[in-house]
């Protein structure tokens, strides 16, 4: 008898921990996503493989500088916006204030 209810249990517990891990994946790749969406729009035939890398490079450096409630404090916002035009600068993307403010907007919004 104890059989039979320590399997729907077993279910039970896999079916929460698989649903944790999925919405983990999910977190992780949303940041990024929408940071490539944004530079994808921008993206022309020579610039294929440069989209990948700017969005890789700024993904990392966000996710060392950022920390939680960084939104809302102006030294969170400085770090984060400095660490942005650095990413943009080695892709002389950096005089772009059109493409940081859009940036940066998804940085503050995802991460």
């Amino acid at each position: 008898m104890v059989e039979k209810h320590q399997q729907p249990l077993k279910i039970a517990k896999e079916t929460v921990q698989a649903e944790k891990e999925l919405m983990e994946a999910l977190q992780e790749k949303s940041p990024k996503a929408a940071l490539s969406e944004l530079f994808l729009e921008l993206k022309t035939d020579q610039t294929p493989a440069v989209v990948e890398r700017i969005v890789n490079d700024i993904d990392a450096i966000v996710r060392v500088v950022h920390f939680p409630g960084w939104q809302k404090t102006t030294s969170g916002e400085r770090e984060v916006q400095q660490s942005l035009r650095k990413a943009l600068l080695k892709y002389q993307l950096h005089k772009d204030q059109v493409l940081f403010d859009r940036a940066y907007a998804y940085i503050k919004e995802y991460y």
